[in-house]
């Protein structure tokens, strides 16, 4: 598979700040996003995106015209622009796509996705994994990695996400396999860890075994309260924070023993943000 050559991108539009709002997005940028030739740069960005459309152009890149017109009048009839539902559509579709087709060719077209200059398109990878009934809960963790670690923040919560289910249908494994992320050198990773077993999360489905006993993730979570990060801090924090809601006491009780034990400025600064609803 070869995918369509672009231009050099201009540093001055790669440096950009980008839009406050989706109606000032400029044109230009707008058209790049939208071929899959740039990557957002904030969240207006990031939302503006058509996916669908986005899937169109790269199919006709790759030459797979006659390939896709089913599934593209599938994915119009879904009538659906909400970003945490037309990601796994277009995802399941690329699984559909590959179903048949031997190993070689689903290894190089799954690559082409995933390491594709768009960061929606690289999304569309990362849920591909999520949704891989032929792969293990350990397999899904394990080929996520890279996503986790994406250098676009778009890639990195859609990472978490895609795996969220999965977790929470085997929570007990998924504490064990993730435990040692928590060392990981790359604080992305250490991120990923926390935040894919929220109880509560945002846009997520809550994790009820975590809610009504958060406990269990105590072993995740202490190794990295005193981090020097401030993305895992505000992880753990938000995580804290989560739990708070259900088990008030319990969580000032690890703070206080926390900065008993820790007396940092990364703790200090985690158990204040962990304990801001309370």
């Amino acid at each position: 598979m070869q995918a369509k050559t672009h231009a050099t991108i201009p540093s001055d539009i790669l440096l950009r700040k980008g839009a406050r709002k989706a109606g000032d997005i400029p044109e230009h940028i707008r058209n790049l996003l939208q071929s899959g030739q740039l990557e957002s740069v904030n969240l207006t960005e990031w939302l503006a995106v058509d996916h669908i459309l986005l899937f169109q152009q790269v199919t006709h890149d790759w030459e797979m015209i006659e390939d896709t017109p089913e599934i593209i009048q599938q994915l119009q009839q879904l009538n659906e622009q909400r970003i945490m539902k037309i990601i796994p559509a277009i995802a399941l579709a690329w699984l559909a796509l590959m179903e048949h087709q031997n190993a070689e060719y689903r290894t190089q077209h799954f690559y082409s996705i995933a390491k594709h200059r768009s960061d929606s398109v690289r999304c569309w990878a990362a849920y591909m994994i999520g949704l891989d009934s032929q792969l293990s809960l350990n397999e899904k963790l394990d080929r996520m990695r890279p996503f986790a670690a994406d250098p676009h923040f778009g890639v990195r919560e859609i990472a978490w996400m895609a795996v969220r289910e999965p977790i929470i249908n085997e929570l007990p494994r998924a504490l064990e396999h993730l435990l040692p992320w928590t060392a990981d050198p790359d604080p992305r990773i250490r991120r990923f860890a926390i935040e894919s077993i929220r109880p509560r999360g945002v846009w997520a489905k809550h994790i009820q075994m975590l809610k009504d006993n958060p406990a269990l993730a105590l072993p995740m979570l202490e190794p990295l309260k005193s981090d020097q990060d401030k993305y895992v801090q505000d992880s753990v924090s938000n995580w804290l924070n989560d739990a708070s809601k259900s088990n008030p006491d319990w969580v000032r009780q690890v703070c206080s023993t926390w900065l008993q034990m820790s007396d940092t400025k990364a703790t200090r600064r985690i158990t204040t943000r962990a304990q801001r609803s309370l």
